[in-house]
């Protein structure tokens, strides 16, 4: 496979088995949760899960793995326990990518709810940098993902990510991960030729192409500026396939690893991978 194509797959029945669900689907780059992704506790993972992952990693060759933090953490939050509790989940994900020698860790920046957007950009600058101090984690790359702007998100603008990077004394350990459905529902036009070069223009401008590492590529169901975030099968959605026939044949997009993260269902997989191979002119 020339290009870095996957999915999010589950890890059911032990976090080494995400590998032969990738395998089985012919993935060449997958992201995971490695514990319950809605709960604010894990269990530790154990000896034999951890050996198990790093040997099925060695011999697999799939590159690189991602891991996405849970739904539950909120790093504006002004609510000190939410704060508190949510820097804790980072900790204890920061320490199972080390485990795991997981390189790429996704996370939501977070909502205001109450306080000013500045407020809140600072706080997450804040809860990253004490993250990246206590943890004993010195390789995995933190990535903001972009997202939709549902109700107060933050990470809807490239500027909201500038702010958080450039407020970060750690910015080193920082990169971005592109949300296709969450820029086209937060109103970039990525779906077009031109809104996309000036999206990437921007971005460039802004923030640096270099600190993007992921895209999660998803097609949305719900219009172009909704800020809702609905993903959909690719080519399915409003972004449709035309959408990604401009995103797929930009060399900034198709050479960066790419996630789906499609409504789950294994005969769908297999679809939008075949899709997307096809869009990037991959053989099957």
């Amino acid at each position: 496979m020339k290009h870095r194509i996957g999915f999010h797959v589950s890890i059911s029945g032990g976090v080494d088995r995400a590998f032969d669900r990738a395998r089985g689907l012919g993935c060449g780059t997958f992201q995971i949760f490695t514990g319950n992704p809605r709960s604010w506790t894990q269990r530790n993972l154990t000896h034999r899960e951890v050996s198990l992952f790093l040997e099925k990693q060695e011999k697999s060759g799939i590159s690189p793995v991602a891991s996405h933090i849970s739904y539950l953490p909120n790093f504006a939050t002004q609510d000190e326990k939410v704060y508190e509790r949510s820097l804790d989940v980072l900790l204890s994900e920061l320490e199972r990518c080390r485990l795991l020698r997981i390189p790429l860790l996704v996370i939501h920046p977070g909502k205001t709810k109450g306080i000013s957007e500045e407020r809140g950009l600072v706080r997450i600058a804040r809860a990253l940098d004490r993250a990246l101090e206590l943890s004993d984690n010195t390789h995995t790359l933190i990535l903001l993902e972009t997202t939709a702007g549902q109700g107060t998100e933050l990470g809807c603008r490239i500027e909201h990510l500038e702010r958080i990077i450039r407020e970060c004394v750690r910015s080193e350990r920082l990169g971005v991960c592109i949300d296709t459905a969450h820029l086209f529902q937060a109103g970039y036009p990525i779906h077009q030729k031109a809104g996309l070069e000036e999206f990437i223009s921007e971005f460039e401008e802004r923030i640096g192409w270099e600190r993007v590492r992921l895209v999660h590529l998803n097609d949305s169901k719900t219009p172009f500026g909704s800020r809702v975030d609905r993903h959909w099968h690719i080519g399915y959605g409003r972004i449709g396939m035309r959408g990604f026939e401009v995103l797929l044949s930009h060399p900034k997009i198709k050479s960066l690893p790419l996630v789906m993260e499609t409504p789950w269902g294994e005969g769908w997989d297999r679809r939008n991978l075949e899709t997307v191979r096809g869009l990037l002119g991959d053989e099957s």
